[in-house]
């Protein structure tokens, strides 16, 4: 890790290995599950936030849903480049969505980075977000890119820096939930969203309580058999 990470002591461990982009470069579904638990960290000039990953949804370029399900566009074009970038679109007039993009080039995919837990900066985030809520400071996607500071200008960056970089300290979720996407109005049957059940920064959604973790699908497979 460089040496002003050093600042993150005992948020971020040194032995911590920032991604490269060959983990990008895979199936989306495969990138969205094992990006939970991961550690997204953010510079700016007014400083440097970090947060575990403990949220995402899916995108494919032969889904409904995607930005990029009827080709190249102004917006959609960077889910078709290189893998392990940033994509970030504005929605509703007021807020960004936070995206890596995944896949090899020519082929779109990309994960939303939905919610993280936070771990460095959090007095940052809380003037960012005018809150004094810990557990509403990034439980979604537009509070999470409001409290980490993420702009349009963070389009198309490397997720190795200079600005932004996600990073695996080996910690692995004893459980993983998946449900249908939240707010979306096609393909909503698929189950292409991923948490930690237990995290209470989570996103608040009805559709938490009709998941189901991958451990109780093994078991119920067991008593099938």
């Amino acid at each position: 890790m460089g040496n002003w990470l050093t600042s993150l002591s005992g948020s971020v461990s040194a032995k911590a290995e920032l991604l490269g982009t060959d983990f990008y470069r895979r199936d989306t579904l495969r990138v969205a599950k094992e990006l939970l638990g991961k550690i997204l960290i953010v510079r700016t000039p007014a400083g440097v936030t970090a947060g575990r990953i403990v949220e995402t949804e899916a995108y494919s370029e032969k889904d409904p849903a995607s930005h990029s399900f009827r080709g190249h566009t102004p917006r959609s074009s960077v889910m078709f480049g290189e893998p392990g970038v940033a994509y970030v679109y504005f929605i509703y007039g007021m807020h960004e969505m936070l995206n890596f993009v995944t896949e090899p080039r020519g082929s779109a995919g990309a994960v939303l980075i939905r919610a993280v837990e936070p771990l460095y900066g959090e007095e940052l985030m809380l003037r960012r977000r005018k809150s004094h809520s810990r557990r509403d400071l990034t439980s979604g996607p537009g509070k999470l890119a409001s409290a980490f500071g993420i702009r349009m200008t963070h389009n198309t960056q490397k997720l190795t820096g200079p600005k932004l970089y996600v990073y695996d300290d080996g910690f692995k979720p004893s459980r993983v939930a998946t449900s249908p996407r939240i707010g979306i109005s096609q393909a909503q049957k698929k189950e292409w969203r991923f948490f930690i059940p237990e995290n209470i920064f989570v996103s608040r959604s009805v559709a938490n309580a009709r998941s189901t973790s991958r451990s109780k699908r093994r078991k119920s497979r067991s008593r099938d058999v």
